[in-house]
């Protein structure tokens, strides 16, 4: 569906050329919906931008669709960009005109009927949730409405590709779920693949089933949502799905209150992360009655990416250096992931290697 592949793209400010993309490939299949996250700065919003060519490359190859983007003419790139609907952070909607005016204004080129224009602007909105809006202004609008019709007038010619540029930071978290579910259903009834730009690890969760991560106009990692999630090999990743699993704040609460710990001698505290079918074994009796290890759960969580529940404990272990090590050990052996947390929380709280 989409292929990016080799991509650089350079700013030149007058007195020194900056790489904003440096060698990205990338790869989206048809029905992915696929998230870009990054902070701000990565690149991110200048890689999607490839994608339609908004943005052209310095060098590499965009292929959409099986077509290289950068052969076309002028007139088969407008053709091809009538595939690829896009939406934005601040909605880029016409103030001066109706609901139904804006949505109706991508298909003034096209060859349908005034009636049959009429009545797709109308399924368009009903689609979205916005029936009730075709003689509105956008300044009648909350900022959840007016991204719905932002999303309605960029389905108005069918794309088959929905590019989405931090289309829910200017949106609350309640707002932002119901833009999110959507999407998902657009994702679901039309077959429609997007492409998803955020800073928000927790915008990835509830929706991708893909994600990449970039820093510094390169794409550190990449994978489905699920083996990202569970195993995270970056440090930059690792920090965004801390933050977006609530670890990251638990553990400033720790920080903030050492006494939750209360470490003895041969303790550990440690995050335990595990997926699928391990979430309904129970790890922490076996602990116990195996190893005489005693479990002191700070925190619990389990999330459902994709269908898969994926679960993630800060505990304290206590117990002989040898029974640690076996309860290792035997963590290991279930394939559940240990993770070591400084304990002088104190002075500086952090997730350490995997063991």
């Amino acid at each position: 569906m989409i292929s990016l592949s080799n991509i650089r793209v350079t700013f030149d400010t007058g007195t020194q050329s900056v790489a904003a993309v440096q060698d990205v490939s990338l790869h989206v299949d048809a029905g992915d919906v696929y998230g870009i996250v990054g902070y701000s700065g990565a690149g991110k919003s200048t890689l999607v931008r490839v994608i339609n060519l908004l943005q052209r490359p310095a060098s590499g190859i965009v292929e959409v669709n099986g077509q290289d983007l950068l052969a076309l003419s002028p007139k088969e790139l407008r053709a091809a960009r009538k595939k690829i609907g896009m939406i934005f952070q601040h909605f880029n909607l016409m103030n001066s005109r109706t609901i139904y005016d804006n949505v109706d204004y991508p298909l003034k080129s096209s060859k349908l009927s005034k009636r049959e224009r009429s009545q797709k602007v109308k399924d368009l909105l009903e689609l979205v949730g916005l029936s009730d809006k075709l003689d509105a202004y956008p300044s009648q609008l909350s900022g959840g409405q007016k991204q719905r019709v932002a999303i309605a007038r960029a389905l108005a010619n069918d794309p088959e590709i929905l590019l989405c540029d931090e289309a829910t930071s200017a949106l609350d978290p309640k707002t932002t779920l119901s833009i999110l579910e959507l999407l998902k259903k657009l994702n679901q009834t039309l077959g429609l693949t997007i492409v998803l730009i955020t800073h928000e690890m927790q915008v990835v969760k509830e929706i991708c089933n893909k994600v990449a991560v970039m820093e510094d106009g390169r794409i550190i990692e990449q994978g489905d949502i699920v083996s990202i999630f569970s195993r995270p090999q970056n440090a930059l990743t690792r920090d965004f799905i801390n933050t977006a699993t609530h670890i990251e704040q638990t553990l400033e609460k720790l920080s903030q209150h050492p006494s939750l710990v209360q470490l003895k001698n041969n303790d550990i505290l440690c995050k335990i992360s595990y997926i699928g079918d391990s979430t309904s074994e129970p790890i922490i009796s076996a602990l116990t009655a195996r190893y005489r290890v005693t479990t002191n759960i700070l925190y619990a969580n389990v999330e459902i990416l994709q269908q898969t529940p994926i679960g993630n404990l800060i505990v304290v272990m206590s117990g002989s250096t040898s029974d640690l090590e076996a309860a290792l050990e035997y963590l290991q052996s279930i394939q559940v992931a240990v993770e070591m947390i400084d304990s002088r929380l104190v002075q500086n709280v952090k997730v350490g290697e995997t063991v």
